[in-house]
């Protein structure tokens, strides 16, 4: 790798670095956020699902435009997005400001998938993963700095200065990016199909409501019910119209490519189990015994930061191994681990420390699945429709980041037990998740776990060094990659159709 590509390299892990620990130090500040605006507990849920809904439903439009107009115009347009919208958070004077300030960063989270694709661009084919694999492990580290350092801001000075900070380090990234990221990629302007765009995004934007709204509204009631059938059945509807339009958002025929298919799938799984993960030890941790081990926001933040560590620290390693075996023998080794990472859940949590074991072992599984898949739509995909297709698989890893906590809090809501405390001479009852709970939370992680292992088995695996004819994946589809060659997805390499040609 030379020196430009290790400086663009710094600059886009240092972003992603930034954007997961600021969607994380929010949470530690909910309580405090509540109290200045006077706020309820439901609109105050918006604070975090505003960020995570714009984030799933733009991604594949700022993907599609990178495509058409360059990724580096795109991603310095999130980044401006990201960074307005943190500094108005800092001063947001109500609730109601904070949440649209909160959904505007959502527009900046598109940085994530285009920062994929352009390393894709500017990498040689053996650095990708390895690459990939840095800026995904951000998502621990970032995560374990948000929960510690989030929460001693938001102690000693107020959350308004916890995006005081973050925008003056937002201000200094943006500069950085916009003197060190090259132009990348295939620019293809054409049509965009904004029909498309509008029923894909209204589809997916009820449907997540839906899920956010669900455990409050009840999921069979009228209101519940008025957000997800129209959601369906425009998502429907987008897939139908995708097959005859013009500058269509998506190219389907791409999105049938045998690894894309897959990685999107597992994109889906790899969410529900990420979440439902988070959801599980997070509440166990701060729970009071004997129900949880009764930790603090900061020591729980601790409890699992070497965790989180571990995947910053590993994913270059976990890129390489893409290169040396292919991502098929990582991901079903990374099911198969996280599977061991929800047994030690339930047979041992009892400390704190047996929780930070046990969370090493189900992130190191995580990794092990989270870059594969990345990889996977990365290389299969030609340059000009890696952005979209990058951020078509962020758009369901959200969709999948949804239904995780939905899964965990109905199981935690439904199995409880009492117990009984004393306050001013009164005896007051009170009810908790019980151990039961828990151990259904981690044992529907260990249904997911082997779900994605038999999910994995579909990929048509590939090693770098290796070099094969690309095989197609049926008749009347386009070609996917056997074994990724080098340079193979350039414009000259294709026919005029845009498939690859088979010529050397």
């Amino acid at each position: 790798m030379d020196s430009n590509a290790k400086r663009v390299l710094a600059v886009l892990v240092s972003v992603s670095l930034l954007v997961n620990y600021v969607e994380t130090m929010v949470v530690p500040a909910i309580p405090d956020i509540q109290q200045d605006f006077s706020a309820s507990t439901s609109i105050m849920a918006w604070v975090t699902s505003a960020f995570t809904v714009v984030a799933a439903v733009v991604s594949p439009l700022f993907g599609k435009l990178a495509d058409m107009y360059g990724k580096r115009r795109l991603y310095l347009l999130c980044m401006a997005f990201y960074s307005l919208a943190v500094i108005i958070a800092g001063f947001a004077p109500n609730i109601y400001v904070l949440i649209a300030a909160r959904a505007i960063q959502g527009l900046g989270f598109a940085m994530f998938p285009i920062s994929l694709a352009i390393i894709t661009d500017i990498l040689a084919p053996e650095m990708i993963a390895m690459a990939q694999g840095i800026i995904s492990g951000t998502l621990g580290i970032g995560t374990a700095l948000g929960l510690v350092v989030g929460s001693y801001l938001d102690q000693y000075l107020g959350w308004q200065y916890a995006f005081h900070i973050a925008f003056a380090f937002s201000i200094v990234l943006l500069v950085a990016a916009a003197r060190l990221i090259p132009e990348t990629g295939a620019r293809a302007p054409r049509d965009l199909d904004l029909a498309g765009f509008t029923t894909l995004s209204l589809g997916m934007l009820l449907v997540l409501v839906y899920l956010t709204e669900g455990p409050d509204w009840g999921w069979l009631t009228q209101g519940s019910l008025s957000l997800l059938v129209p959601g369906l059945l425009l998502t429907l509807y987008f897939f139908l119209h995708e097959r005859r339009a013009k500058g269509a958002m998506i190219d389907l025929r791409l999105m049938g490519i045998r690894n894309v298919m897959v990685a999107n799938i597992s994109g889906v799984i790899s969410g529900i189990l990420l979440l439902s993960m988070f959801y599980g030890v997070i509440y166990y941790a701060e729970l009071p015994p004997p129900f949880g081990l009764g930790l603090d926001v900061i020591s729980t933040g601790l409890t699992l930061a070497p965790a989180t560590l571990l995947m910053l620290i590993l994913g270059p390693f976990m890129g390489r191994s893409i290169n040396r075996v292919g991502p098929k023998p990582l991901m079903i080794m990374g099911s198969g681990v996280m599977v061991l990472g929800f047994l030690a859940f339930i047979w041992n949590r009892g400390s704190r420390i047996s929780l930070t074991l046990d969370s090493v072992i189900a992130m190191l599984g995580m990794l092990s699945i989270m870059i594969p898949l990345v990889n996977m739509i990365a290389i299969s995909l030609p340059e000009e429709s890696r952005g979209v297709g990058l951020g078509m698989n962020t758009l369901l890893r959200n969709l999948g980041s949804s239904v995780g906590p939905v899964i965990a809090t109905s199981i935690m809501s439904t199995y409880k037990a009492s117990t009984v405390f004393q306050v001013a001479g009164v005896y007051l009852v009170n009810f908790f998740p019980s151990s039961t709970a828990f151990n259904y939370v981690f044992a529907v992680g260990i249904i997911m776990s082997i779900l994605n292992a038999l999910v994995a088995l579909g990929i048509r695996n590939y090693r770098f060094g290796q070099r094969r004819d690309v095989a197609e994946e049926g008749k009347g589809e386009v070609p996917t990659i056997g074994t990724p060659i080098p340079r193979a997805m350039r414009k000259e390499d294709r026919n005029a159709d845009g498939t690859l040609s088979h010529s050397r």
